[in-house]
């Protein structure tokens, strides 16, 4: 046992730690990931807003309180979706601007420049005008493929153009923000030059546009990103990097996050249409069932530490629980520690992958409801499973099942490493009475 532990430590270390640190720090992943960050804000409120749209009541209720709320709503649904369609309807105009400003500063570019040109770039694309009005379509998860595309092609034009020295160049004496504006007129005629007529040519080819045929290139890798199997390779790798210390879940998410973005528009997109909720696999789903607690879902371990008749595994647990609520376990990942740690690695691995699995045909069977709402990642588990489901009730039920699967796999592992450490308390407190020359207690 000892020797095949060795020889995982060795493949990690050796094999999955270097190649998982340069898909970290690429700077395309990071700056998609920065983006999405950025955007966050807006896509929470607005996905917040579909709570007031869309109450938690059955059309059929009688109760005088959720009849008066849904026939607010019903009477003032285009006034109240107004807030949704300017935060979360118009997410790939956060995004993009986001990537690319990130994506700057790999560059020593003006992160605000280089912003409002990729998202000229998107707009020029994705927003045909229709009877002297931009068509919004592609301004939701149908664009973001097109949001992250254009938004990389633009800032890298504009980063080769100034490394080239093909710039319009003022004297010192000018203003820095009147030089910046001259100096981006070539990129801008740059990247008209080449989207627009490429635009053109797709739409004259096939019929649709950039983004229209982007989504229709894409569609099968974002029809399988929303299945058991990528749910639980997802998971494996992002389980496995932070088990070797990485911080797996900002790689994995970020790359999952076009991904997870896409299906959700599609199922608000549903919900406000009255019709079924199609997809499971979204960031509410990866949030409050597979990492409940944090990365592993480690609160439940945590609840069981304070128990722990280790006085170190008790602190730890003290220390862990309270934060471990809101989904940061970093004291109990380092503390206990999990991070490589040969008595947890199984649980630490095997647990999100049986909550992912449970989850998954709790919500495919219809037996839980489906997310349709972005909420923060720090949210508490079972408050966030239901604020992700519109306030439903199942899935606090699920999340509940999801800490005690976990509390059960972890128990046996726990105790295991319990009696290593009350066998090495015993030792050392052996070691002290004996430096003291007190007698030795059994």
């Amino acid at each position: 046992m000892g020797a095949m532990y060795d020889k995982m430590v060795n493949v990690i270390e050796q094999k999955v730690t270097p190649i998982a640190g340069k898909i970290g720090q690429q700077k395309y992943i990071t700056s998609i990931r920065d983006g999405f960050i950025a955007a966050l804000p807006f896509m929470i409120v607005g996905s917040f807003m579909l709570v007031f749209i869309f109450p938690p009541f059955s059309s059929e209720t009688t109760w005088g309180f959720a009849r008066a709320w849904l026939n607010f709503s019903d009477t003032y649904r285009e006034q109240l979706m107004l807030p949704f369609n300017l935060s979360m309807g118009i997410m790939t105009i956060f995004i993009s601007v986001g990537i690319a400003s990130s994506l700057a500063r790999h560059h020593n570019l003006d992160p605000v420049t280089t912003g409002l040109l990729s998202l000229m770039s998107f707009l020029l694309v994705a927003a045909p005008v229709q009877d002297g009005m931009l068509s919004m379509q592609y301004f939701s998860g149908q664009g973001i493929f097109t949001a992250i595309i254009t938004a990389i092609y633009s800032t890298e034009v504009y980063a080769y153009l100034k490394r080239n020295n093909i710039t319009i160049k003022l004297p010192p004496e000018v203003p820095t923000g009147v030089a910046r504006s001259f100096e981006i007129l070539i990129p801008v005629l740059v990247i008209i030059m080449t989207l627009h007529p490429l635009n053109l040519f797709i739409e004259a080819q096939t019929g649709m546009i950039i983004p229209e045929a982007i989504m229709a290139l894409v569609q099968p890798l974002v029809s399988a990103s929303d299945t058991l199997p990528a749910v639980l390779l997802a998971v494996l790798v992002c389980q496995i990097l932070w088990f070797a210390g990485i911080h797996g879940a900002l790689i994995v998410t970020g790359i999952m996050n076009p991904f997870w973005m896409a299906n959700l528009s599609v199922n608000q997109a549903a919900m406000a249409a009255g019709e079924a909720i199609p997809h499971i696999f979204v960031q509410g789903f990866w949030d409050h069932y597979l990492l409940i607690g944090g990365v592993g879902s480690t609160l439940p371990l945590a609840f069981l530490l304070l128990r722990s008749k280790a006085v170190h595994l008790r602190t730890i647990g003290k220390m862990g629980a309270v934060p471990g609520m809101f989904n940061i376990n970093e004291p109990i990942l380092f503390g206990a520690p999990i991070i490589m740690n040969p008595v947890f690695f199984l649980p630490f691995i095997l647990v999100p992958m049986v909550n992912a699995t449970l989850g998954w045909f709790a919500l495919d069977w219809g037996l839980v409801e489906r997310v349709v709402s972005l909420t923060p990642w720090t949210t508490p588990g079972p408050i966030g499973a239901s604020w992700a489901a519109n306030w439903a009730f199942s899935p606090v039920i699920m999340c509940f099942i999801c800490m005690a699967m976990s509390a059960m796999m972890y128990l046996p592992f726990l105790k295991a490493y319990e009696k290593q450490l009350l066998d090495q308390e015993a030792a050392e407190e052996k070691k002290q009475q004996e430096a003291a020359g007190q007698p030795v207690t059994a």
